[in-house]
């Protein structure tokens, strides 16, 4: 047994030593001295869209921000899966080279941080995505992306109806089984049904996040065999959205703007400014470590503090969908309503005189079941964080 658990280290090591890393040692005057920052990516850092890209281009924008050097003072271990074996290799890796700060940006890396944390309690641990923590150097962080995906939902219900196709397609990593794509997904589903109630939202499950051709092929059997005229997504790639361009359909990307990519397809994207964390994350481990967990705790921001937005709407949008979404974007900035309440929007009237209603309305799951009372409050952040394991209304999973 010993000799195969020796094996078994051997060999995560030897696959993360074989990825690639960037930063070496500097030495800095200020604060800054010789801090060095580290980072574990599911995906490559030379990402041109996606998940990792909008991760390492807000580090990156943060390290900048508070005086730090990313071609010097980061450090990378990217292509990690989620196996705890393969994150243990990289934590010990990036400890091994000085970081202050480590970076875990997917779900999945929770219980290797959370044990990394235990074993070095010089560093400060920051997990993304996560519901993990301790008292002294281990956090988690992420955002009201629900927030941006209601917004998207606008742009799709108007394209929708624009093309009389009520059938929109939704391409996710994971389902009910996790609250972010659950609530991500029922958000963006009420979004669409404010503007056309009767939008169905179609959801292929991957059951995985990082394959592009898995995310590839769901687009694919949403528009081939469901019908779908828009393709949201919840998953790592660009690749739903290049199908929705080969298929003369239109789409919804993810954290970051996708027209790039999807020219005649794209619409808008729900996107992070990850570097409103970072910089705070950063600046705080390099002013004072032992006060990190008082001074950020755990994280979870919305469209108030831009940590999350809408991309800006494509040329390929419905001339009202910019409108309702600054109304619904004031709605929520001014913490009047927020998505998963007792009260629905509606959006009516032509371009240049849009106008929403609001209504007590109860929040019901797509069987049917009461979640919210009519004209009751927003359900919870630890709901929304990590219990929602249901769809609402309009919302049904395909494979």
């Amino acid at each position: 047994m010993k000799k195969l658990v020796s094996l078994v280290l051997v060999s995560a090591l030897a696959a993360v030593s074989a990825l690639t890393f960037s930063g070496c040692s500097a030495s800095k005057s200020g604060s800054g001295d010789d801090f060095k920052v580290g980072a574990i990516y599911i995906n490559s850092q030379n990402d041109t869209s996606g998940y990792t890209y909008a991760h390492n281009k807000g580090i990156t924008e943060a390290m900048t921000q508070v005086g730090l050097d990313p071609a010097t003072d980061l450090y990378i271990v990217d292509n990690v899966k989620e196996d705890d074996e393969q994150v243990k290799a990289a934590i010990d890796q990036l400890a091994g080279d000085g970081c202050n700060i480590i970076f875990g940006i997917s779900y999945g890396y929770l219980n290797a941080m959370e044990a990394g944390a235990e074993e070095y309690p010089d560093i400060i641990f920051s997990h993304a995505t996560g519901n993990l923590s301790n008292s002294t150097n281990f956090n988690n962080y992420f955002g009201r992306i629900y927030q941006a995906r209601y917004l998207a939902g606008i742009a799709a219900g108007y394209k929708s109806l624009a093309t009389k196709n009520d059938q929109i397609g939704y391409v996710s990593a994971w389902g009910t089984e996790y609250a972010e794509t659950c609530s991500g997904i029922n958000a963006f589903a009420m979004g669409c049904r404010s503007v056309n109630p009767n939008a169905q939202i179609n959801v292929y499950e991957i059951s995985t996040w990082g394959d592009q051709d898995l995310e590839r092929q769901a687009a694919e059997v949403l528009v081939d065999t469901y019908g779908c005229g828009v393709i949201a997504q919840h998953c790592d790639s660009a690749q739903p959205q290049i199908v929705a361009e080969e298929k003369g359909v239109y789409g919804c990307g993810y954290n970051s703007d996708m027209t790039s990519e999807a020219p005649e397809a794209h619409l808008c994207a729900p996107v992070w400014n990850w570097s409103a964390y970072y910089a705070t994350a950063i600046k705080a481990a390099m002013d004072n470590p032992s006060t990190f967990m008082s001074t950020v705790g755990n994280y979870y921001e919305g469209l108030n503090s831009g940590l999350v937005a809408v991309s800006p709407l494509s040329s390929n949008n419905e001339p009202e969908a910019q409108e309702a979404i600054n109304l619904a974007t004031d709605l929520m900035t001014s913490g009047s309503w927020d998505v998963f309440s007792g009260v629905s929007l509606s959006f009516s009237g032509e371009s240049g005189a849009v106008t929403v209603t609001q209504t007590d309305t109860p929040l019901t799951d797509n069987a049917g079941n009461t979640i919210v009372e009519a004209g009751g409050p927003s359900v919870s952040d630890s709901v929304i964080q990590a219990e929602m394991n249901y769809y609402v209304a309009g919302v049904t999973q395909v494979n």
